[in-house]
């Protein structure tokens, strides 16, 4: 479901398979702990391996985005399938420049 590798003041977060309102608690949890702890510079999210997303794919992203502006960070959205880019567009997240 999640796999993290902190290098060079980068925290990537791998996500694998489906977010939906269960997994989203899941690795918001998961993601929030480990950046509390480790204070990146940058916070990347890979999509990569994400098969399905609904609307907590986005709540995940934003909350993510927020906690990162506390921390004094930057977030980025990176290997987006190309079936889930629409729905990040239509979000509005695409304006905050995170999206790669």
């Amino acid at each position: 479901m999640l796999k993290t590798e902190f290098k060079n003041n980068i925290l990537t977060a791998y996500i694998d398979g489906e977010i939906d309102h269960d997994t989203a608690a899941k690795i918001r949890s998961r993601i929030d702990g480990a950046a509390q702890s480790l204070k990146p510079g940058l916070l990347c999210l890979d999509f990569s391996g994400v098969s399905f997303m609904d609307s907590s794919g986005i709540g995940l992203v934003m909350g993510r985005y927020r906690q990162m502006k506390m921390l004094g960070g930057a977030l980025r959205v990176i290997n987006i399938p190309e079936s889930m880019y629409k729905i990040f567009a239509m979000s509005g997240i695409e304006s905050l420049g995170v999206l790669r």
